[in-house]
């Protein structure tokens, strides 16, 4: 009867834990400030997605839709290096503070870009939110070790994670709400989100320099590729970035996919297309928080290819689930699409994804975070980002290319083959990276 004792101990030992750190002077306002950043920045996104599909360029919505996604996503690719450099070569808390009251420039300028229902003000307005984020991102991740112990450093990327996720799910619907409201309004939502995100950056611990003898590089490519072959010359390091960027790569290829899936097959309406994103954030939380539980301070791997597996399985059941499903020609609401077998399992499937998500990454990450070396924490963080954002880039261009009328796969199938190759994801992380 001990085991069990001692398993309960430990279970309640790692969600005090959690609970002590939502409370830490150390860690609280870095979470709450990434928590508002991360709404904000998909509140935006949407905003101005909703804008171009209801009041403006509805003819040529979905070309600048798949902009707006590219404008966002360039400076995480081009500007994640230096915003490693400088989180390494300043103290993190004073950069963050700068950032954050940056954003507040910028959120003016999308409230103006708003009010005056001008695309290029609100596409200036993402471009300015994607710089910050991809200069926070490192600052962000490469801040944690410096503020908590090491038992602690697994639960607290947990919590950021699974705060990240709901941020997402909460900034989308927001934003996607935002369409109906009056302009003043949303206006006021968006200042009043900026100043929240620099408002808690005050209270953020300052930290020491990692580096202080380190000079920025004016030349940001050529900065991002030395990081890129830093973390190259280092075999385990290298092989465990490339296992996180797969899944970022291939939850951005799923979440895009899914909900076409589930409109297609089942007729879902804009009701369980939400349902399903609050679905998918809430399993992230699941999977996040259980990797903190089940590590008990450590940096625990063996689960990784375990999650990995179980990412494999539930997307080529959800892409197997539905393939041969025909064409729905009715909408269905929340009721309808839960009420059958065919919701359910696609639900299921959706939280399963998830959860595995969540069990997979957070571990990964923690042990990048705790193995880099100090003085070069933030900049492998960064070098890390570069490669979840070429990731992402490559696996929807391929993800574009197969459905194109060239090939003409379809969304299901799609599915079924990115869950047959995250077999061998799987398959990577037991031999290379898990060890």
């Amino acid at each position: 009867m001990r085991a069990p004792l001692r398993a309960d101990a430990s279970l309640h030992s790692g969600a005090a834990t959690l609970a002590a750190l939502m409370s830490s002077r150390r860690f609280a306002p870095l979470f709450w400030c990434q928590f508002f950043s991360a709404f904000n920045d998909n509140f935006v996104r949407n905003m101005l997605a909703m804008l171009i599909l209801f009041r403006l360029g509805q003819q040529r919505a979905g070309a600048l839709i798949t902009l707006a996604v590219g404008i966002f996503m360039l400076p995480s690719l081009l500007l994640s290096g230096l915003g490693g450099e400088m989180a390494d070569s300043w103290d993190k808390a004073r950069l963050a503070r700068a950032l954050k009251g940056a954003e507040i420039l910028v959120q003016l300028l999308a409230a103006i870009g708003l009010w005056l229902a001008s695309l290029p003000l609100l596409y200036a307005a993402l471009f300015g939110l994607g710089v910050v984020n991809a200069l926070f991102g490192p600052m962000k991740y490469g801040v944690l070790p410096d503020l908590l112990k090491m038992e602690e450093l697994i639960a607290g990327n947990a919590l950021v994670e699974a705060a990240t996720f709901a941020a997402i799910f909460l900034g989308l619907i927001a934003g996607g709400l935002s369409a109906a409201r009056a302009p003043e309004g949303v206006m006021l939502q968006l200042m009043l989100i900026a100043l929240a995100c620099w408002a808690f950056s005050l209270f953020i611990p300052a930290t020491d320099r990692a580096d202080p003898e380190l000079r920025l590089n004016a030349n940001i490519l050529a900065s991002t590729g030395a990081l890129l072959r830093e973390i190259g010359r280092d075999r385990q390091l290298f092989s465990r970035s490339l296992a996180v960027s797969w899944f970022w790569m291939a939850g951005a290829v799923a979440l895009s996919l899914t909900p076409v899936v589930l409109r297609n097959k089942t007729g879902a309406g804009i009701a369980v297309e939400t349902a399903i994103s609050a679905v998918f954030a809430l399993g992230i939380g699941i999977g996040s928080i259980a990797a903190a539980l089940l590590a008990k301070g450590r940096i625990l791997l063996r689960p990784v290819p375990l999650a990995a597996l179980g990412m494999g399985l539930f997307l080529i059941d959800l892409g197997a689930s539905t393939a041969r499903l025909p064409t729905a020609h009715a909408e269905i609401g929340l009721g309808a699409f839960f009420a059958s077998m065919t919701g359910l399992r696609a639900a299921f499937d959706v939280l399963g994804l998830a959860c595995a998500g969540g069990l997979y990454v957070v571990p990964l990450f923690t042990a990048i975070q705790a193995d880099a070396p100090p003085a070069w924490r933030a900049r492998i963080v960064g070098a890390v980002n570069v490669l979840n954002s070429g990731f992402i880039v490559i696996g929807v261009l391929a993800t574009v290319a197969l459905q194109s009328k060239v090939i003409g796969l379809s969304e299901s199938l799609l599915l079924a083959l990115l869950g047959v190759s995250t077999l061998g994801a799987a398959l990577y992380v037991r031999n290379f990276v898990s060890r």
